[in-house]
């Protein structure tokens, strides 16, 4: 059996640290190449600096590690999107192209490619959402990732590729800070609870949304990408649901722990974005084909976000008293 070379793109962002985490521990360290725009210095893991606009720089990446899938999560998000709309389509859609050109060209096994809750528009059913309805979303970021649903479905029909997809809900994670997406704010108002600041949320507080745990949709990513391939029926992407909430639940949530958490409500241009999108999604195909659950709630997430960050916290405290001292 050829042995698994699995290149990360986008591999230092929210999901790509977490993902690559995993994948390391289920094919084995030297079995995983990550790669971003960014160096990353001082590290013990397989990493090289890539540009996947670079379509020579992705196919020698790919021939000199011999890579036989490719997990595609170089992106520009929702919110920083709309600030360079250009930008976002060139970054999102023609990365995706070369990754999708590289892959039919060098006949690799797999490849996965992000989706989101972006690609709903205002026109669709809020609770719910149906796998398969019309796609008219109102933002670059959601524009994006409809055309790379699309170019799945075509380069497998097409070509046979075995392309996968998740329309992923705002994901939680401790393990890195928010990177510009509407969501983010159900990351960064731990921090702000952990550091007890106030904490100034930009959509209202009955604006609900479906969100997800990071382990989940990590968990999630690797079932899809491991499931046999005649279970997988939709080549466009799987709607994915977790659990949906309201900032002020999340803010309720938090109180539980921190009793004097304060929480204000600043709506932005973000709100905009966040109200053409689900307050639920449809995912019995995900749950058909390849068997998918969700394992977090809204209070399993807090207690887990809180129990992490007071850990970081602590050792970024123990690490300043240690520096005065010497």
């Amino acid at each position: 059996m050829k042995r698994e070379r699995i290149l990360v793109t986008g591999a230092l962002g929210q999901l790509g640290t977490v993902l690559t985490s995993e994948l390391r521990k289920m094919f084995g360290m030297d079995s995983i190449i990550a790669s971003d725009l960014r160096e990353c210095n001082g590290s013990d893991i397989l990493y090289v600096q890539l540009d996947v606009a670079d379509r020579a720089a992705l196919q020698k990446i790919v021939d000199e590690y011999a890579v036989t899938q490719i997990y595609h999560l170089a992106a520009v998000l929702s919110a920083n999107g709309e600030k360079q709309p250009l930008r976002t389509w060139d970054v999102n859609c023609n990365t995706f192209l070369n990754v999708l050109e590289v892959a039919k060209v060098n006949k690799l096994k797999r490849v996965f490619f992000p989706s989101s809750i972006a690609v709903f528009g205002t026109n669709v059913p809020k609770m719910n959402t149906p796998q398969a309805i019309a796609l008219n979303p109102r933002t670059v970021y959601g524009i994006s990732k409809v055309a790379g649903e699309n170019w799945s479905q075509y380069y497998y029909d097409k070509f046979g590729l075995d392309v996968r997809s998740i329309r992923y809900p705002g994901l939680i994670g401790h393990q890195s800070l928010p990177g510009g997406g509407t969501t983010d704010y159900a990351v960064d108002i731990y921090h702000k609870a952990v550091r007890q600041e106030t904490f100034n949320c930009y959509l209202r507080p009955d604006t609900h949304l479906p969100m997800m745990f990071i382990t989940d949709a990590v968990r999630a990513t690797l079932e899809l990408m491991e499931a046999p391939k005649d279970n997988i029926t939709i080549r466009t992407s799987y709607n994915l649901q977790g659990v949906s909430f309201s900032p002020e639940e999340i803010a309720e949530s938090i109180k539980v722990h921190y009793p004097n958490f304060q929480i204000l409500y600043s709506p932005d241009h973000r709100q905009e974005i966040a109200d053409s999108w689900p307050k639920s999604l449809n995912d019995s195909d995900a749950r058909a084909d390849w068997k998918w659950a969700p394992q977090y709630g809204l209070q399993d997430i807090t207690m887990e976000m809180i129990s992490e960050i007071e850990k970081k916290k602590q050792l970024e405290l123990k690490k300043s008293t240690t520096i005065c001292i010497q």
